[in-house]
């Protein structure tokens, strides 16, 4: 049987903290590779291309849904978020982790491409914890904030079709959990056949 990677999609509301957790993740298990997303919305503070998102124009992105370059896409309000095929079926192929980092539509997405996908939601301690996170970011009108409000109210109703929900009260012990999860995954029997030393009989 082959060996193939473990496919692992982390989602979470705006602002609840995912990337610090993710790092964290990424610095625990490093046999885990990141896989970078694409997307047309400008960058962040402290974000670099390559390293955080691939930043596109609209005109780039749209180029490259027209060569079938991405295994899923979406567009959030006026920005897309696309995932490349290149980013994940060669490495899972070759053995490697991938981890995605996406909303609760492109996780439905890769979901239903790649069912064996381990999918965990992450979500605030409390909605005023997050509404707090969100404008201590300090890059929020109040428009936006209430836009976000709307989308996390949306989202909400997808958390119960994720295999795992873990709570970011602090960012270690989250990232823990999650260490946890992926390491767990690794010996479920249908998973770790492959490394059976006991051959199975057809």
């Amino acid at each position: 049987m082959e060996n193939k990677g473990l496919l692992v999609v982390i989602s979470g509301f705006s602002g609840v903290g995912k990337g610090t957790v993710i790092q964290m993740v990424l610095d625990e298990l490093p046999t885990l590779r990141f896989s970078i997303s694409c997307t047309t919305r400008a960058p962040r503070a402290g974000e670099e291309n390559g390293v955080n998102y691939y930043f596109l124009t609209e005109e780039e992105f749209e180029r490259k849904i027209a060569e079938g370059a991405f295994v899923e896409y979406t567009r959030t309000f006026t920005n897309y978020y696309g995932t490349l095929k290149s980013e994940i079926d060669r490495p899972i192929r070759a053995g490697v982790d991938i981890l995605l980092e996406l909303n609760v539509v492109g996780a439905k997405n890769i979901k239903k491409l790649y069912p064996e996908c381990v999918t965990i939601f992450v979500q605030p301690p409390s909605l005023e914890a997050l509404k707090a996170r969100l404008i201590g970011r300090g890059s929020e009108s109040p428009e936006s904030l209430e836009r976000r409000l709307r989308e996390i109210e949306t989202e909400s109703k997808d958390i119960p079709s994720y295999d795992y929900v873990v709570t970011n009260t602090v960012a270690r012990t989250c990232a823990d959990e999650i260490v946890a999860i992926i390491k767990s995954e690794h010996l479920r029997t249908d998973r770790a056949a492959a490394q059976n030393i006991f051959p199975t009989e057809d």
